[in-house]
């Protein structure tokens, strides 16, 4: 029972770290995160290709 007792204070304590996080932080973060999300898609993109030309390659040499 006392465990019990000390998790629920100790999540009570993280909650409210948590809960006084600066918000603009996550503001300023969205922006790039989309960037990031473009760039892997760009990139994932381009495996793609690079997947298909050399399928491509190895089924014109059977």
């Amino acid at each position: 029972m006392n465990k019990l007792i000390a998790a629920l204070v100790a999540g009570l304590f993280a909650t409210a770290a948590f809960a006084q996080a600066s918000a603009p932080e996550a503001a300023s973060a969205a922006p790039a995160a989309a960037s990031s999300a473009h760039k892997a898609k760009k990139a994932h993109k381009k495996s793609h290709k690079k997947a298909a030309k050399a399928e491509a390659a190895s089924g014109a040499s059977e």
